[in-house]
């Protein structure tokens, strides 16, 4: 067994990738939304996420307000602007509610930086040292597609409740979480022709190495297209499909998404659970609405699948997809989108061993999505 050179001497999965880059995990993800107080409410309700943190007027912050939420593992910053010109507002209005920056957890944000800026990548922003009574913060960032940002944060000298300029936060209302424990990946949606230039951006710029591919021949239907390619790091802790539109008869799902967001960005963040039974039983109690397969999408899964642990009737009643690769099976479920535009959705996934992404319900899953197009009228 092969270890990285992150601080956690984490063993390394994909011995392609390169390791000039060290990578702890995921730190936080941050939406840029119209209304943070409102988004992280309906967070808190939906998905079960707790209060964390908090900057804004109370904290001296004139320029901006966030709410921090978390759930286990997973940490969301919910960011609105409080004035009318900043790059916020922009970013809202060429691209509504969505993923703005994918806070990454590094022992060394500097050499971060510098490690990618000189293989190409274009800077968002140098390395800074922001601090409190706590400690410090190393922030360094780098631009990837569309308007997103990769933020590289080193912690390892700070001792506060999430960054300097926020403080703890919570109120009465705290829903029980639902069982999410961490981001197991996140996809990425580009315009036509332009996934091999991100996948030769992680390659070359953060040392990443493909996974897996799937070209239109796994993922098609009667109408619609797409290819797509899986970039991950050694210790297998940050994981980027990365998605692009095919030709096909009719629009396809990435094409509205490109549409509707003004460009390329994250499609979905996919969360781990523990017991997606249970989860998606909670989620589904408190007003989440999920993508539906037809019901004979389970005549025959447990032929294609093998036997499995869990008992078919409650994963056909919720809806819950099954694959099987030769490391396990997985159950997956994916929500419709959490935004007005049709955008940014959840994926809820449990892995059984499986290291895939769900190859065999590709063709199910796309035939959802073409229904929900075709109530939009954007199909």
């Amino acid at each position: 067994m092969k270890y990285d050179s992150t601080s956690l001497k984490l063993p390394i999965e994909n011995l392609e990738a390169e390791d000039y880059l060290p990578l702890n995990g995921t730190d936080y993800i941050e939406f840029y939304v119209g209304n943070a107080k409102q988004s992280a409410h309906f967070f808190k309700t939906a998905f079960g996420f707790q209060d964390h943190a908090y900057s804004g007027l109370e904290t001296g912050s004139k320029e901006k307000t966030s709410y921090v939420l978390k759930q286990n593992k997973i940490i969301l910053v919910l960011t609105s602007s409080l004035t009318d010109k900043n790059h916020i507002n922009d970013h809202l209005i060429k691209h509504g509610d969505g993923v703005k920056n994918i806070a990454i957890w590094v022992d060394d944000s500097r050499k971060s930086w510098k490690e990618t800026t000189i293989r190409g990548a274009e800077s968002a922003f140098k390395p800074y040292t922001i601090e409190d009574e706590n400690g410090k913060v190393v922030l360094s960032g780098i631009k990837t597609y569309g308007d997103t940002v990769h933020i590289f944060v080193e912690r390892s000298n700070y001792k506060g409740v999430f960054l300097p300029g926020f403080i703890s936060h919570t109120s009465k209302y705290q829903p029980e979480n639902t069982g999410l424990k961490f981001i197991d990946h996140m996809v990425g949606n580009v315009g036509w022709n332009e996934m091999d230039i991100w996948v030769n951006y992680y390659k070359n710029i953060m040392g990443f190495a493909q996974l897996v591919s799937f070209d239109d021949k796994d993922i098609s239907t009667e109408y619609t297209a797409l290819m797509s390619k899986v970039m991950t790091n050694g210790n297998g802790r940050i994981k980027f499909p990365i998605n692009e539109p095919a030709e096909g008869r009719k629009k396809s799902q990435i094409e509205e998404y490109i549409d509707f967001y003004n460009g390329a960005g994250v499609q979905h963040l996919a969360l781990a659970t523990d017991d997606i039974i249970g989860t998606v039983s909670k989620l589904r109690s408190r007003g989440v609405e999920f993508l539906q397969v037809p019901k004979s999408y389970y005549d025959d899964v447990m032929d294609r699948v093998g036997k499995i642990d869990e008992d078919i009737s409650p994963l056909s009643e919720l809806g819950i997809l099954i694959d099987r690769d030769e490391e396990g099976y997985l159950l997956q479920i994916f929500t419709k989108p959490l935004m007005d535009r049709p955008t940014v959705f959840f994926e809820i996934i449990q892995r059984k061993g499986a290291k895939s992404f769900g190859k065999g319900n590709f063709k199910a899953l796309f035939e959802a999505i073409e229904r929900e197009q075709e109530n939009r009228g954007t199909l």
